[in-house]
């Protein structure tokens, strides 16, 4: 039976967290979309992005109908425990975030647009939720593969936060981190609104747009 966090809009401590295993999710199929592989290698010209942004079911339909993504896969990351599964991060031990890793053809799109579709896909002043979702795998973030990921992450939340602002909205809580490790998740989740075109999608912006000449 499942521990589970009382406070699912706390982050747990790593004494609470879950330990995990050594063994990593197997991933035994092709994108349902775009028939490429989920892992790598990819070829050499393709860029990484990892955005979360709450239940990453449609977050990640987002992600594959944009031009020039070649591969979305969803999966866990920013937490503490090793390879977790789905039930466990949803009790809230694992300290994990659901996340889409998104793969792109820079010849094709850019970082940037793909920030535009990050911040105006949901409400980044939410904290620990998205909606009637409530827990730290909700949380809003963006996971940058290096230096100018970085600043340009940053450089957009200063952007949206400004806009935010004008609309007579709150504070953004995105966090902007280095990628940490990125652990698929199961492959009933791989492409989920694929698989189940009239599930649950969670997505619910402010109506905000997000102005990328401000940063791009």
């Amino acid at each position: 039976m499942w521990r589970s966090n009382t406070d699912k809009q706390q982050m747990p401590t790593a004494e609470q967290a879950l330990p995990g295993r050594e063994q990593a999710m197997p991933v035994t199929e092709p994108h349902r979309v775009t028939g490429l592989a989920l892992t790598p290698p990819w070829p050499g010209q393709y860029q990484q992005a990892l955005f979360g942004l709450g239940c990453f079911w449609g977050a990640e339909r987002r992600f594959w109908q944009q031009p020039g993504v070649r591969v979305t896969a969803v999966g866990y990351a920013g937490g503490l425990t090793p390879n977790p599964t789905y039930e466990e991060v949803c009790s809230g031990l694992t300290g994990h975030n659901e996340v889409v890793l998104v793969v792109f053809d820079p010849a094709q799109t850019t970082y940037e647009t793909l920030l535009k579709v990050f911040w105006e896909s949901h409400d980044p002043t939410q904290g620990m939720r998205q909606g009637n979702d409530v827990g730290t795998q909700y949380r809003s973030g963006i996971y940058c593969f290096d230096a100018a990921q970085q600043q340009l992450a940053t450089q957009s939340r200063a952007a949206y936060q400004h806009a935010l602002d004008q609309a007579g909205l709150g504070r953004i809580t995105t966090e902007i981190l280095p990628a940490p490790v990125f652990y698929y998740a199961e492959t009933y989740h791989q492409q989920y609104l694929d698989r189940h075109p009239n599930g649950y999608c969670g997505l619910g912006g402010t109506g905000v747009s997000c102005p990328v000449s401000a940063f791009g």
